[in-house]
């Protein structure tokens, strides 16, 4: 049994220690807040059996074996470190860190401590990405990828009025990009590897946070167009053409129902039977990692790319966050 402890109390908190639940291996020890009243209602309403105020009481407890990690991106490095210099495993949400320099000394020290860290980015352990990756084989040679992410965010209104939360400061490492331009960004690499030459566009708002961008990824024979937004909506699906066909992904960051459409007209659904709470399968493999003695370098060198692509386009864009300074 894998005892963890959590760190943050948002919603997608919530949504990790419910989904958790279906996972026999992990066991929910701990809840961590800065706040004594945050930490122990969370506690209690989702069954921990504890909780902490202090991340160094956290990170020294033996009882834990297992930290999620949930707070703002600008603090993932941080407090993953301290985490694995005491020997607990990590699982960080997505982005994993605030640019690849981080993330590569935070795979350095897992590497020394021999304990395993992955990033929580559950599209690509979902059923649904897996099945659009197993029947790319059907479209022939693979021409173009058309990736879209925007969602129009409700922190936006208060943003216009003056009001900015935690999604729109750069100072936590947040914004479109960092927050759901993610989910374009790894899921392309994951399926076609890392890119030949990236370039990327951004609108930015007012306090230099970027709203919405635009990549274009150039490989060997294709290209892949990324687009994302937190100003925006799109209600135009993913999608991946071939010289035989293209499959129709209804949403890239939740793939549920895709469906390929021959150049003859024949349409083939790609049906999948998974778990609504899809936090599951990124569970699941932590716990899979963890007990078998393994690391989770098969899924880190994704992690990697996308953040050095996502390091490259900020440049390009003027996204600078206070985390790129030089320690």
């Amino acid at each position: 049994m894998i005892r963890f402890a959590t760190i943050g109390t948002n919603f997608i908190t919530k949504w990790f220690v419910e989904a958790a639940k279906g996972c026999s291996a992990m066991k929910y020890a701990a809840a961590y807040s800065r706040t004594e009243d945050r930490a122990k209602s969370f506690a209690e309403e989702f069954g921990a059996e504890t909780y902490y105020t202090d991340l160094e009481k956290l990170a020294r407890s033996d009882d834990i074996a297992g930290v999620y990690i949930a707070s703002p991106n600008s603090l993932h490095c941080e407090q993953a470190m301290l985490m694995m210099e005491h020997g607990k495993h990590v699982l960080c949400e997505k982005t994993i860190a605030s640019n690849s320099r981080e993330l590569k000394a935070m795979l350095d020290l897992a590497e020394k401590k021999q304990v395993v860290l992955l990033e929580a980015m559950r599209s690509v352990f979902d059923p649904g990405f897996l099945a659009v990756s197993r029947n790319l084989g059907k479209l022939g040679t693979i021409r173009r990828a058309s990736f879209q992410y925007c969602q129009y965010s409700s922190r936006y209104d208060k943003f216009k009025s003056g009001v900015i939360e935690n999604a729109f400061k750069p100072e936590l490492s947040n914004g479109a990009l960092m927050d759901i331009g993610v989910y374009c960004v790894h899921p392309m690499v994951k399926l076609f590897g890392r890119p030949e030459s990236v370039y990327g566009e951004a609108v930015l708002l007012e306090n230099g946070i970027d709203g919405l961008g635009t990549i274009l990824a150039r490989y060997e024979g294709m290209l892949a167009e990324l687009a994302y937004s937190k100003i925006s909506n799109s209600q135009i699906p993913s999608r991946i053409e071939g010289e035989a066909g293209c499959i129709v992904i209804d949403a890239i960051q939740n793939p549920c129902n895709s469906y390929i459409v021959y150049n003859d007209g024949e349409k083939e659904e790609i049906k999948v039977d998974k778990n609504e709470k899809n936090m599951i399968y990124e569970i699941e493999e932590w716990a899979r990692l963890i007990e078998n003695g393994l690391t989770a370098g098969e899924h880190n060198r994704y992690s990697v790319m996308a953040l050095e692509i996502m390091d490259q386009v900020r440049e390009q864009t003027g996204l600078v966050f206070p985390a790129d300074r030089p320690c």
